[in-house]
């Protein structure tokens, strides 16, 4: 090779090198950006159960071994933005869209910009354990460790599935899980997200178990924040069953809940910095997915 074929080879060579480190740094700016516009870091684990394979016990260690290190990794952070802590049962766990990412709990941490830690389980309430056997609502709390998450904000929502449930053993069960988050989280404020129906009026029965609720929460403590979709008449797109949402009654959902937050002074955190984390954990609301 002559002197001056070696030196075009060399040139092309090092304008080749240019172009790829151009390359990376755009894919790298544009990576970026599209992760600044979501706004959120997103962990969504699920574990579909069949009923007949059910536990009975709590403790399934596939969904709660990552849910443990999604919430290492908030604790281990700067906490930079407030955390919320929700627990609940089929609107929670994104039942309706079939996709728990589309779930009005997620929908409200996104747009909190809120660092948060999601469980949900059809079915589960404040008495009932739900088909997969991992409720109540109690249960569902120790799973997401309070104490060392200190969030600003916990969320229950649950009461639906409690419908039969007598009222006095209702009441002392809201009372005893309104008194565990004041125990493990004694900064953070409660909300109780109630009865969802499929009719505006719901049922008796229904409302029954609704007025056990917000009573027995309001004794527990007096600075709860009531969200109450029978009593507001909430009205939002309702997927085949005429029970749950779309994606579109959740996003309204979450509006709606987000509200109701902002007038007790609870509002969204600054969209900048780092990315807000969301652990999403549910159980049977679509098709099993790690990511």
């Amino acid at each position: 090779m002559t002197k001056r074929r070696y030196t075009r080879f060399a040139a092309v060579g090092a304008v080749a090198v240019v172009c790829c480190l151009l390359l990376s740094a755009w894919c790298v700016i544009r990576l970026r950006d599209a992760g600044a516009s979501r706004g959120v870091s997103s962990v969504t684990l699920l574990q579909r159960v069949p009923a007949h394979q059910a536990p009975r016990t709590p403790g399934l260690r596939a969904v709660d071994a990552p849910l443990a290190a999604c919430e290492a990794r908030l604790e281990r952070g700067p906490r930079t933005r407030p955390t919320l802590a929700v627990v609940g049962a089929s609107y929670t766990a994104g039942v309706g869209p079939g996709n728990p990412a589309q779930s009005w709990a997620v929908d409200l941490a996104r747009q909190l910009h809120w660092n948060a830690v999601v469980y949900g389980v059809p079915g589960a309430g404040y008495q009932r354990a739900g088909s997969s056997g991992r409720g109540p609502m109690d249960h569902l709390l120790a799973r997401e460790g309070l104490t060392g998450l200190r969030p600003a904000l916990v969320i229950v929502q649950a009461g639906h599935d409690d419908v039969g449930v007598p009222p006095a053993v209702e009441r002392s069960r809201v009372g005893a899980v309104v008194s565990l988050i004041r125990s493990a989280a004694p900064d953070a404020r409660i909300g109780l997200l109630t009865t969802f129906a499929s009719t505006l009026d719901g049922t008796p029965a229904l409302r029954s178990t609704d007025q056990a609720i917000i009573a027995a929460g309001g004794a527990a403590d007096p600075g709860l924040i009531v969200m109450d979709p029978l009593a507001g008449r909430w009205r939002y797109a309702h997927a085949g069953d005429g029970l749950h949402p779309t994606a579109g009654g959740d996003a309204w959902i979450a509006r709606t809940v987000a509200a109701i937050l902002a007038s007790r002074g609870l509002r969204p955190a600054p969209a900048d910095g780092a990315a807000p984390v969301i652990c999403d954990v549910a159980v049977g609301a679509g098709k099993p997915v790690t990511a």
